[in-house]
């Protein structure tokens, strides 16, 4: 065969191969960029530590896989994530376990009102062995939890007066989350509990459509809503955690070694969420403090406890099966 045909014939022939191989490798890439999604704004401490996490996996990995952080809930509202996670639509998220209990009944238990002592208990119960099995119960619905993150504690806020003790709920129109849970529990204090979408309370608060609502104290001052409720009693009623969880099948495609790599990720983004929002708490109740809002601190909390126990007793004879995991979550100290 002449040169010049061979020559004709092996370049067209080299060029075919290179770029079929190119394509090779951005498919490749393509499927290892993962999509990842967050409720919170740009500079909030769990968008932070999630940015955090996303560079670190892509850093360690050397780019084999690259998470990205759609913030602001752009990828639709919580329920929706979760079902996209669980499918694979979604890579992975960063999730509060309020919301989670229609796919993972054991996650119920988190709302119970008053389940946990302080923040930092809850930090230990879901780094231990309760937490795993939380765990387990999310990867048998195709979640895996690598870390867990906090939401501070919620207590109540409202614009006619500290609530000291639970006869001053008495008659108090409460905004709460859609949650039959958080329902129950006001209504136990005797206070007149209104579920409605987050938007709406700080209109319904200022033309009175309620007398107050609760959260915790970043969420009362980036939602401006300490403009118009200046009372914030500590009541630390719910402390509820949230997980860094990936998709099982996004998850069961790592390596080993870069499972490793993204379940250290997770952890060290755990890490520092936490630091970053217990700085954005001390932040933000000196912010509505000078704002002229009267916070008090409700030290003993027996007597609202005590107003619980019916919700309990219904929550256990509804699932018999969590009675045990209550009760190692309350004695864990």
């Amino acid at each position: 065969m002449p040169q010049s045909l061979f020559s004709r014939m092996t370049v067209p022939l080299t060029a075919l191969l290179t770029a079929g191989a190119l394509m090779g490798v951005a498919a490749s890439a393509s499927a290892e960029d993962w999509r990842g999604w967050n409720v919170h704004p740009d500079g909030y401490p769990n968008s932070l530590a999630l940015k955090s996490f996303a560079d670190e996996v892509s850093d360690k990995t050397q780019g084999r896989v690259n998470p990205r952080v759609y913030n602001n809930a752009v990828l639709g509202d919580q329920p929706d994530a979760i079902d996209q996670t669980r499918s694979g639509a979604l890579d992975f998220g960063n999730f509060n376990m309020g919301p989670m209990g229609p796919i993972v009944p054991e996650t119920d238990v988190l709302s119970l009102p008053f389940l946990f002592d302080s923040v930092d208990q809850m930090y230990r119960v879901m780094d231990g062995d309760i937490g795993k099995r939380f765990a387990d119960a999310l990867a048998d619905k195709d979640l895996i939890a690598l870390s867990w993150f906090g939401s501070g504690a919620r207590s109540f806020y409202d614009t006619d007066h500290p609530i000291e003790e639970p006869d001053d709920v008495k008659g108090l129109k409460l905004r709460v989350m859609n949650n039959d849970l958080y329902v129950q529990m006001v209504d136990a204090l005797g206070g007149n509990a209104t579920p409605m979408s987050y938007g709406e309370v700080f209109q319904s608060l200022k033309t009175g459509v309620i007398d107050g609502a609760e959260n915790n104290f970043p969420s009362f001052e980036s939602s401006n809503h300490y403009e118009v409720a200046k009372y914030f009693s500590e009541t630390d009623h719910l402390i509820i955690p949230e997980c860094l969880c990936i998709a099982k099948t996004s998850w069961d495609a790592l390596s080993d070694e870069d499972k490793s790599i993204v379940r250290t990720a997770a952890e060290n983004a755990a890490t520092e969420q936490r630091k970053l929002w217990a700085e954005q708490v001390e932040k933000s109740r000196e912010i509505v403090e000078k704002a002229g809002v009267k916070v008090n601190q409700v030290k003993d909390k027996s007597a609202f406890q005590a107003r619980m126990e019916p919700i309990y007793q219904a929550f256990i004879k509804e699932h018999p099966d969590l009675e045990s995991l209550i009760d190692d979550i309350r004695n864990t100290q």
